[in-house]
């Protein structure tokens, strides 16, 4: 045993040289791919789409069990993935009415996944941490099929879907193209717009939505949107709308046929991530980042990265503590609908950052900065083994990072 795991050792702790990164890679992925179990069925098509269910763990949602539809339309070798979110009516009639919206929306090739949410009633949500535990397997999941676009991946959902994928869009935009809230309409403290950076947005919301301020709401994020896009000219693609004369129902269609046309950004040199807690869980990577130690925290208070890498090898990293004020709130039901967001620089708290050869190039000094202090200014060497710590993070072949460095 111990002459094994001396072998496993040095296999994964080979050194990859700039040569030898797509190789390993294929290898990497290989051996984590075959340790996952099957958890989607085989593609058929949407008109004879076929069940499926998880079970969601007790300790997450009690008696949940995730009945869904999965299936495509078209033909292709590797189809787009749209997730669809129902809305809060009765749950099958909702969710029989997204298997009929998903056949007739004009966006083959493509697949959907269509869940029913587990449970129903007032308390359940799309963004609880027992359906984030079925997003991050479906995720993983699709991402090790060889039939689903990595590059292509797109949640959307209608009203309480609107909700859930405006929420769950900030919280799992490392893995996305793009996401598309209709008739929804999220306090901006829910879903952090600066998550959205680099992957396509679209909320279409009615007019005359007023019910839970969807409309007002609505208005919020694409200011909020707006304005992040004039400070980054290359990021934040957006588009919202608020529907003239039209209330709760509106046409579905536009959605998907925008989010179709865009990819996901491969290696982004700019990432904003605001580490914020969904159902009492926070995501322990996000991007390219993984958090070893979180910064200090007081109530209430969260932590905000912003990683940018120049064309000379710079990798410069500010975290910020983020403090919320809610300067507008709702009378009847007492929502906070609108915030003053203040930073400042954090304290304490160690982050790994990964980078592949399309961040920096491994054959000079890379010099990373935190908060205006050099932490690091050398060679970087990749190995396999930071391959596989990042497939592991991941689940990603997009993010198969060869090295990283460890703020200090």
């Amino acid at each position: 045993m111990k002459k094994l795991l001396t072998l496993v050792i040095a296999l994964t702790s080979i050194i990859v040289y700039a040569g030898e990164f797509d190789e390993a890679r294929l290898r990497v992925w290989r051996d984590y791919v075959a340790e996952l179990p099957t958890v989607l069925p085989p593609p058929a098509q949407l008109d004879d789409a076929r069940g499926g269910s998880w079970v969601i763990p007790d300790s997450l949602e009690q008696e949940a069990v995730m009945d869904f539809f999965f299936g495509v339309k078209g033909q292709a070798k590797s189809y787009p993935l749209y997730i669809y979110l129902h809305g809060s009516g009765p749950r099958d009639y909702e969710w029989a009415t997204g298997l009929k919206l998903a056949q007739a929306f004009d966006d083959a090739p493509s697949a959907y996944f269509i869940p029913r949410i587990p449970r129903e009633g007032e308390y359940f949500r799309w963004y609880q941490k027992g359906k984030q535990w079925a997003w991050e397997r479906l995720l993983r999941a699709a991402l090790a099929s060889d039939f689903i676009d990595p590059e292509r991946i797109y949640l959307i959902g209608i009203s309480e879907g609107g909700y859930g994928s405006q929420r769950l869009a900030s919280f799992y935009a490392d893995y996305l193209a793009g996401a598309g809230p209709m008739a929804g309409g999220e306090p901006l403290k829910n879903a952090p717009p600066e998550n959205l950076g680099n992957i396509a947005f679209i909320l279409r919301t009615g007019a005359n939505d007023t019910g839970f301020y969807r409309n007002l709401l609505t208005s919020y994020t694409a200011a909020a949107l707006d304005s992040l896009a004039a400070e980054n000219p290359d990021r934040y693609l957006h588009r919202i709308e608020l529907i003239p004369d039209a209330g709760h129902g509106i046409d579905y269609r536009p959605t998907p046929q925008w989010l179709r046309q865009f990819n996901r950004q491969k290696s982004p040199r700019r990432l904003t991530w605001e580490d914020y807690e969904m159902d009492g869980r926070r995501r322990n990577a996000f991007g390219n980042l993984k958090i070893i130690e979180r910064p200090e925290e007081g109530e209430g208070e969260r932590t905000r990265y912003d990683l940018e890498i120049d064309n000379e090898n710079n990798v410069n990293l500010t975290i910020s503590t983020v403090t919320y004020t809610c300067t507008e709130r709702d009378p009847h039901w007492g929502i906070e609908l609108k915030f003053d967001k203040k930073l400042r620089p954090a304290t304490g708290g160690q982050v790994k950052i990964y980078l592949d050869e399309n961040m920096v190039d491994f054959s000079h000094p890379v010099r990373l900065t935190v908060n205006g202090r050099e932490q690091f200014n050398g060679l970087l060497t990749p190995s396999e083994s930071t391959l596989r710590e990042s497939a592991a993070d991941f689940g990603d072949p997009t993010r198969l990072f060869p090295a990283a460095l460890t703020t200090k």
